[in-house]
């Protein structure tokens, strides 16, 4: 049979070349191929990079292996863009896509409001984008004019203008896309945090309405599998882990068959099975790329195979042009950036829900320059790739490019007065945001960081019973007493608010900065070694505790 067709296609190209129809070679193979997918099955390739935070150049990256750290260096945007093309060479048949958080976490990006990073990804020729959390970090025109810029089609069906008084107008972005590949339509369906005015600075997302996903999910599915017809339908979703969990387990979330997620940094391998849906990840800083094959037959997709592929600079070499336009847009910066202010005596990760070298080196900085004060606070974020790999003195270099990786936004340091009362409310909140049972009430932060106070609490004990013991000082906490501390001010918030601690008294501004506190620190104290000291100590689980998500066939490595 094949034979025949084969024949069959000769004789038409020759009959067709010699009216003048068609020409022989290339015109012929296509349609040797197109009746080779028709007749049988093609495979669709489906890629994801997320959570980059500008972070365009390989780096050392953590992986837990035989239960220990083991470094090995992964990423960056040029070895990113030799794997796309290699990939769309393999097969045609390739669409790629970035999950969010393009355009903050590096100092490049805080020099150039993001701007550097534009031409950058419109080089990696993506094929859609979803806004992130952190797209929002330079204000809602900053961010309308970065994702603009961007050649690929935006997609997110959660994000409104706010047109006055909490007042939805229309979206901001078209809430899904449609690729036609193979016979077959795809349906890409975008959500991003809902949760992003309590998560970041207030003042960052005004102007912008966010809603639930669930608030009009069905809605679009019904838009994409009954008129659009579409034969699959996938969710990119920036709104982490748990809650994308929790989503594909949820009614509204029925038709659709994938959810590719993002905002947490975690490593899904082995797809998620919930109950309408399946859910991964693909990690974070370009190490990894999320890779969906899907099986396409007679209009359908008869089959999904995932994998995480780790982008070793070492198996994928640097593209040249990615690197020279890289080079360009780095040089007025590259003096900063790479100047060396400190040293580490130990690798600088942030990867453990409950503590890190970076955010201990952060606090020990914190009470080194703000003395009079009883406890020094830190948000616990995830984001800022490892710093493992010593130079000549033998040890591992913190530059100030590296400050704005672990700190793009250079907020001021801010003091007031609680109660013990108040910190011990304060505790199991941020415990539940990070531990909940009810997937749908996790934040995609870890446990607050902290120093001059001790706890020690029960991970997956009850709500509002998690704390077991609190000291500061050295002595029990005093429901009745005052504490002076401090923290980050974060821009938009309520006087009388410090690190999502509502009520603060006596709340002031200092004349520090996280930066400055930094150089500050490492100027006077370096090579540190800010090794974890269990502040935060867990009882029910592994002090080496990787993620928040529970319940679910699931491992970060």
């Amino acid at each position: 049979m094949e034979n025949s067709r084969r024949s069959f296609l000769k004789q038409v190209g020759a009959l067709s070349a010699s009216v003048g129809l068609v020409s022989l070679g290339k015109p012929l193979q296509e349609m040797e191929e197109h009746l080779t997918e028709e007749s049988g099955t093609t495979t669709i390739t489906i890629l994801q990079s997320t959570d980059v935070h500008c972070q365009i150049h390989p780096h050392d990256e953590l992986f837990w292996e035989n239960n220990k750290a083991v470094f090995r260096k992964a990423g960056g945007y040029a070895h990113l863009a030799t794997y796309f093309k290699q990939e769309r060479k393999k097969n045609k048949n390739t669409f790629i896509f970035d999950g969010g958080d393009m355009f903050q976490g590096s100092e490049l990006s805080v020099n150039t409001t993001g701007e550097a990073i534009v031409p950058i990804l419109n080089e990696l020729n993506y094929d859609l984008c979803l806004p992130g959390n952190w797209e929002v970090v330079y204000y809602k025109a900053a961010m309308q004019k970065l994702l603009g810029g961007l050649n690929a089609p935006k997609v997110c069906a959660n994000m409104y203008h706010d047109v006055g008084e909490g007042e939805k107008g229309e979206l901001i972005f078209p809430p899904y896309h449609i690729w036609y590949v193979a016979g077959v339509k795809i349906g890409f369906l975008g959500y991003t945090d809902h949760l992003v005015p309590i998560r970041q600075s207030p003042n960052y997302s005004k102007g912008i309405i966010y809603t639930k996903p669930e608030e009009n999910l069905a809605h679009y599915v019904k838009v994409l599998r009954d008129q659009e017809q579409c034969a699959y339908v996938l969710i990119l979703a920036h709104i982490g882990l748990s809650q994308q969990i929790n989503l594909a387990n949820m009614p509204e979330c029925e038709g659709v068959d994938y959810i590719l997620g993002a905002d947490t940094h975690e490593r899904v391998r082995e797809p998620i099975v919930c109950k309408y849906a399946k859910v991964v990840e693909p990690g974070a800083f370009g190490s990894f790329v999320g890779k969906l094959d899907l099986t396409v037959q007679n209009g359908k997709v008869i089959d999904d195979k995932y994998e995480l592929v780790e982008i070793n600079p070492n198996v994928y070499k640097a593209d040249k042009k990615i690197t020279a336009l890289i080079k360009e847009q780095e040089q007025p910066f590259k003096e900063d950036i790479y100047k060396v202010v400190g040293y580490s005596t130990i690798p600088l990760y942030r990867y453990f829900v409950i503590e890190n070298p970076i955010d201990t080196m952060i606090l020990d900085a914190l009470k080194w320059k703000v003395k009079d004060v009883d406890i020094v606070l830190s948000n616990g974020f995830r984001f800022c790739p490892p710093r493992a790999t010593p130079d000549q003195t033998g040890n591992i270099p913190i530059t100030n490019g590296f400050i704005y990786d672990m700190l793009p936004v250079d907020s001021v340091v801010r003091k007031g007065e609680v109660t013990g009362q108040q910190i011990r409310n304060w505790l199991e909140k941020e415990l539940n945001n990070v531990f909940a049972a009810n997937a749908a009430e996790r934040f995609g932060g870890w446990v607050i960081k902290f120093k001059g106070m001790n706890i020690t609490f029960n991970a997956f004990g009850e709500n509002g019973k998690r704390v077991q013991s609190v000291t500061i000082g050295n002595q029990p906490l005093d429901l009745d007493k005052i504490y002076t501390v401090c923290a980050c001010e974060r821009e938009g918030d309520p006087e009388d608010m410090l690190c999502r601690i509502k009520g603060v008294k006596n709340t002031k501004n200092t004349p520090f900065t996280l930066h400055t506190v930094m150089r500050d620190y490492l100027a006077a104290n370096s090579p540190v070694t800010p090794t974890p000291p269990n502040a935060a100590k867990v009882l029910d689980a592994p002090q080496t505790l990787l993620t928040q998500v529970s319940g679910v066939k699931y491992s970060f490595r």
